[in-house]
């Protein structure tokens, strides 16, 4: 009773599209992205409104001289809570000290992932200030180690690549620094910009699980941005690489960053010359009109015209709203690929940034930072910390690539955010020890089912649930592995198609649970869980497999054998493909025969396809006493907002209502089935 209001505060930087859509759903157009500081005015004066969200934009604008002063001042005496988040980042300019001046009875509290201590503080016209002088005392410490403990985060594993790892025969063991006189020569040198590309475009299918996530790549200005851009524009018109790769910066920093503590441009540098609100204004007073060039607006411009041919979009420079819905679309398009009903041709493979979207920004399909950039304290945390967003079993790690040597920077930064022992704790354990861990996997695997063969010939369930376990624990690890660049089958006790054979017969057991599911319980596997995301490989889908048929008509019958085989094991050992199989089987089997010119196979199997999920949609409906149309438009609502039905919207769909009794197991049944469809007809369908 005795606090007027709670005020949580948001840096408008962190204001992409999930972000709002959080913080709306609590308090219907509490953020938004304009600069509507009258709103918020109206809040504070509103004694029925206890609590406000807002950005620490508008509260500047609302105390600030000008036309809403009059209506604040009354406010200036009240009980006012204020709880800033991100407080490591938005409070070291003359914003806190006007904010604390004009509320005479407020009571500050701040949330940061990385407090400014004295060893990190920069200095401004202020001061060097720390966390502690601007909010007093820690009252409760919660640091990465203790997330990585309660599985709330990943650990990273970081490769330097470059001169900087010893170990001959190394893939990070790449020269890509070039002769020069001194270091920022070499790192302006366009061979220089050239490996890097290179390298990247070898190995991210590896990072992101064969670009099943998605990665930032940090650069050191803008200047280098353009350069990267340009670079990897020119190898994809050249044929070298298919990624889909876009950028985005503000104005700022068109130089080296000398201070690299990774900071985004802080607002208060601009306040100043624009006290009063700006209908639209960009990402914290970014505005476009602010970049140091023409040349950085324009190939802005130039990288928006490519990402809107690419999504057909249509952003631009050519106001502060443009951009912003720019950066909105990128954010948006970063978060959403968690989505099942994610398109492919939605994905985006990397954004180039200089510094936006390192602080603040989470996405869990983000998994990859690539690093050309000096990064220390906060800042390298705070960057590092976009991969490491939990997700599930496929994602076991946030990925870190170095193309500086910035290990003595890496070390600082853990010991000043956590401590001295904490390394092990945050970091992966290298390449060989990890190789190390999968040898005794192995022969824990071995030691159940020595054979793939013999997983058919295992006495009992309990025998089973150990082969599960053991091979889920050897594809984990294996999962790992899969991410260094250094990674060879060669190096492991079992060669690659013997895994995907044992892969298959761990999917049968999953299967023959899957099987009885509908049936009462009688099997303990049914409490085992499989963890299917680990062995889930979106590139393997429909069009993947129709393209192997293409190749059976070729006339070399060695090599057609051969696809025969690669397509069987395929539909035996591929999640995404194993609902289908059947279906392509069939095809297989009864159409393709028929079919002469390889070019033909695609439309011929489209036909099939629509052929045969219109007769299991009219089963469906049938059995279970379904209005077709309504059915259809309920699958349709599932596939396109993600969100499975609620029974009672499902049961509105049937002819007759069934008693209140049989409401419950009659629509878990049908939802259960109309899983089976989609996994079968629309799932993994999209190349």
């Amino acid at each position: 009773p005795q606090v007027n209001k709670v005020v949580f505060v948001v840096d408008r930087k962190d204001l992409d599209y999930q972000t709002m859509k959080e913080f709306n759903s609590f308090k219907k157009d509490s953020v938004d992205v304009t600069n509507n500081t009258k709103s918020l005015v109206d809040q504070f004066a509103d004694d029925k409104n206890p609590l406000i969200l807002t950005t620490i934009q508008k509260l500047n604008n609302a105390i600030s001289p000008g036309r809403y002063h009059t209506s604040m001042e009354k406010l200036q005496n009240k009980n006012i809570v204020f709880i800033f988040d991100e407080c490591h980042r938005s409070q070291f300019g003359e914003t806190h000290k006007r904010i604390t001046d004009f509320f005479s009875n407020a009571q500050l509290f701040g949330f940061t992932g990385t407090p400014i201590f004295a060893d990190n503080a920069a200095k401004n016209d202020l001061g060097k200030r720390t966390t502690k002088d601007l909010f007093g005392e820690c009252l409760h410490k919660y640091v990465i180690t203790d997330a990585i403990r309660d599985q709330n985060v990943l650990r990273f594993n970081i490769e330097y690549v470059g001169k900087y790892k010893q170990k001959e025969g190394s893939r990070t063991l790449v020269d890509i620094e070039v002769e020069a006189i001194d270091k920022q020569e070499v790192y302006n040198d366009p061979n220089r910009f050239d490996k890097i590309a290179d390298y990247i475009i070898q190995q991210h299918s590896s990072k992101t699980h064969n670009k099943q996530y998605s990665a930032i790549f940090a650069v050191s200005s803008i200047d280098h941005l353009m350069k990267y851009y340009e670079v990897f524009k020119a190898k994809k018109e050249a044929g070298e690489h298919d990624l889909r790769i876009a950028g985005i910066y503000t104005f700022g920093a068109n130089e080296e960053d000398k201070t690299a503590d990774g900071y985004l441009p802080d607002f208060d540098d601009q306040a100043e010359s624009h006290p009063e609100p700006v209908e639209g204004l960009g990402l914290a007073a970014e505005q476009p009109q602010s970049y140091k060039s023409s040349h950085s607006r324009d190939k802005l411009d130039e990288i928006m015209s490519d990402y809107n041919a690419l999504y057909k979009t249509n952003f631009s420079t050519k106001d502060s709203q443009q951009f912003e819905n720019y950066f909105k679309d990128i954010s948006k398009r970063l978060k959403e690929r968690e989505k099942v009903n994610f398109k492919d041709k939605d994905r985006l493979d990397i954004i180039l940034v200089v510094n936006m979207m390192l602080t603040g920004f989470d996405a869990k399909k983000v998994n990859t930072l690539y690093a050309d950039k000096n990064l220390r304290h906060h800042g390298l945390i705070q960057a590092f910390s976009r991969t490491n967003r939990i997700l599930n079993e496929q994602k076991s790690q946030g990925n870190i690539v170095c193309f500086r040597n910035l290990k003595d920077k890496v070390d600082e930064a853990i010991t000043l955010f956590s401590n001295k022992e904490a390394k092990e704790e945050i970091l992966l354990p290298p390449y060989e020890a990890v190789a190390d861990k999968f040898q005794k996997a192995f022969n824990d695997l071995m030691s159940i089912a020595p054979t793939v063969q013999s997983v058919n010939d295992l006495p009992s369930e309990d025998e089973e649930a150990a082969f599960i376990q053991a091979f889920r624990a050897l594809t984990r690890i294996k999962n790992v592995l899969g991410s260094f660049a250094d990674f060879d089958w060669d190096d492991l006790p079992i060669d690659e198609q013997t895994f995907a054979d044992y892969q298959s017969k761990y999917l049968d057991l999953y299967d023959k649970v899957k099987n009885t599911q509908s049936k009462e319980k009688t099997s303990i596997l049914e409490d085992i869980d499989f963890e299917l995301e680990l062995i889930h490989r979106d590139e393997v889908n429909v069009a993947y497999i129709l393209k192997l048929l293409a190749k059976t008509k070729e006339k070399d019958a060695t090599k057609v054998a051969e696809y025969k085989k690669q397509i069987m094991d395929m539909l035996s050992g591929e999640v995404t493909l194993r609902s289908k199989r059947d279906l392509i089987e069939k095809f297989i089997e009864e159409n393709l025969p028929h079919i002469t010119d390889p070019e033909q196979i695609q439309d011929e199997f489209t036909k099939f396809w629509d052929d045969q999920r219109v007769l299991a949609l009219a089963k469906l409906c049938e059995e279970e006493g379904l209005d077709k149309d309504q059915f259809a438009a309920l699958i349709e609502k599932y596939v396109d907002n993600d969100r499975e039905p609620l029974r009672d919207e499902v049961i509105a769909c049937l002819d007759n209502r069934p008693s209140v009794l049989a409401v419950q197991g009659i629509g878990e049944r049908i939802i259960e089935r109309m899983r089976e469809y989609v996994e079968t007809f629309i799932n993994g369908m999209v190349g």
